[in-house]
């Protein structure tokens, strides 16, 4: 499966390893980052893939949004599919 994550909030050491660990260990694979700063804010946009029956969408969901609010930073996974849908509009 494909999925967009975004990944938001206020800069500060360590967010791109704490996203790419908690990524692996859940064998998601990055397949096109994109980050910039904005000021004081910490942007990163995710394409991943990893396999639906080895880790559920809503497993994977879950998990990321633990670390993202351990880190202190919003976490969110969609299916590129309904991504996609939702900016065809």
């Amino acid at each position: 499966m494909r999925a967009i994550m975004t990944v938001t909030g206020l800069d500060h050491t360590g967010i791109i390893a704490a996203i790419a660990t908690g990524l692996a260990n859940h064998n998601a694979n990055i397949t096109n980052v994109s980050q910039t700063l904005m000021g004081d804010y910490f942007t990163m946009i995710l394409q991943i893939d990893f396999d639906e029956n080895e880790t559920a969408l809503p497993e994977l969901q879950e998990a990321m949004s633990t670390i993202g609010t351990h880190i202190g930073m919003d976490v969110r996974i969609q299916s590129e599919a309904i991504f996609n849908a939702m900016h065809r509009l």
